[in-house]
C-alpha cells in the first residue's frame, strides 16, 4: 500500500525525470495529456473501439449496506465478468475509464467503491492534490476501516450480484484485478469464491506475502485461479523476497502464476491519473492481463 515514504520517493523520481527532459516530465505527469494519450475504449495496441458498451452507476447489496459501484459492459450479449478493486484513492474517473476499456474488450466489468460503508465515491474531489496532508490522512483513515473480513464479505456479494445480471455469462469464470491495496483484495476474492474466480491480477499490490497469520499468500491453496502479478521495480527493491515467496507458494499449490518485475516502474504506475504512470509498461501489463483473461475465463 502507498505510504508517506512512497510519496517522498516519487518526488525524487519525478525530479530526476525533470532534469533529463522537461518535455518527458510534462508528458508523464500532465493528467490531461495522460488521459488523452490512452483511449478509454481501445481494445489493444493500435485497435479502435469495435463494440458498443453500456455504463451505469449501480448499488450492490452487501451485509454492511449498499456499495456504490460502476458497471460497464458490452450492450449486446452475455460476457465473462470482471471485478476491479481500486488503489487506496478509490473509485474515480481513471478507474471508470479502465472499466470501459475492459468492457470494450468483451467483459462485464464492476468497479467497487471499497469505502462505501462510510463515504460514497469519490473519496476525494476530482482534481485535488491527493498528497496534500489533509487529503492523504482522509484516505488513510478510510483504508484503515477495511479488513480481510470486509473484503471477503464484499467479494461474495459482488460475485452474487454479477451472477444475476443479464449481461454476465455465468458459464464463464470471473476475473478480478486490483491495484495497490487492491492486490490483496484480489487474492482474498479468489480464495473466498474459488468456484467462480478463474483469474486474478495484482498491479503494484502491497502486502501480498508477509509474515502475518493473515498474509494473502497463505490463501493460495484455496484458490482455483490463474494469476498475473505485476510488481513495481521500486517495490521489489524494497522487498525482493516477496516475489520469491509468491512463486514458491503458487508452485506448491500447482496454480499457474506469471510474476514479473516491470523495469523502470514506481509504485502506482498503472492508473492513468498517477504521477508515476508509466505508459509503456502499463500497456504491456494490460496486454498480459487480456491474455490471462482470454485463456482463463
Amino acid at each position: 500500500m502507498c505510504d508517506d515514504a512512497d510519496f517522498a520517493e516519487e518526488e525524487r523520481y519525478l525530479a530526476e525525470r525533470a532534469k533529463l527532459s522537461r518535455r518527458g516530465f510534462t508528458e508523464m505527469v500532465g493528467a490531461g495529456a495522460l488521459l488523452a494519450s490512452v483511449p478509454s475504449y481501445a481494445l489493444a495496441k493500435g485497435k479502435k473501439r469495435e463494440i458498443a458498451i453500456t455504463q451505469e452507476e449501480v448499488s450492490v447489496a452487501t451485509p454492511d449496506g449498499l456499495a456504490d459501484c460502476f458497471f460497464a459492459y458490452p450492450t449486446k450479449g452475455k460476457h465473462p465478468a470482471v471485478i476491479i478493486w481500486p488503489d487506496i484513492f478509490g473509485l474515480r474517473p481513471a478507474f471508470k475509464d479502465m472499466a470501459k476499456r475492459m468492457a470494450a474488450s468483451g467483459y462485464a466489468v464492476l468497479v467497487v467503491n471499497p469505502y462505501y460503508r462510510s463515504i460514497k465515491a469519490p473519496v476525494l474531489p476530482e482534481g485535488v492534490d491527493n498528497r496534500a496532508p489533509e487529503n492523504w490522512e482522509k484516505v488513510k483513515a478510510e483504508a484503515m476501516k477495511l479488513s480481510p473480513t470486509t473484503n471477503v464479505t464484499d467479494a461474495k456479494a459482488l460475485v452474487a450480484w454479477l451472477d444475476n445480471k443479464k449481461s454476465v455469462n455465468t458459464r464463464r469464470k470471473i476475473g478480478t484485478q486490483g491495484y495497490c491495496m487492491g492486490g490483496p483484495m484480489v487474492m482474498r476474492t479468489a480464495a473466498a469464491v474459488p468456484k467462480r474466480i478463474g483469474a486474478g491480477a495484482s498491479f503494484h499490490g502491497g502486502g501480498l506475502a508477509n509474515d502475518k497469520s493473515d498474509s494473502p499468500h497463505l490463501l493460495i491453496p484455496q484458490m482455483k485461479a490463474s494469476f498475473l502479478i505485476a510488481v513495481a521495480q521500486n517495490d521489489d527493491e524494497k522487498n525482493p523476497v516477496e516475489k520469491e515467496t509468491l512463486k514458491t507458494a503458487f508452485a506448491a499449490a500447482g496454480r499457474p502464476a506469471e510474476i514479473e518485475v516491470y523495469t523502470g516502474t514506481m509504485h502506482g504506475w498503472c492508473p492513468t491519473d498517477s504521477k508515476v504512470y508509466n505508459k509503456e509498461q502499463a500497456e504491456k501489463a494490460w496486454e498480459r492481463l487480456l491474455a490471462l483473461y482470454r485463456k482463463a475465463l
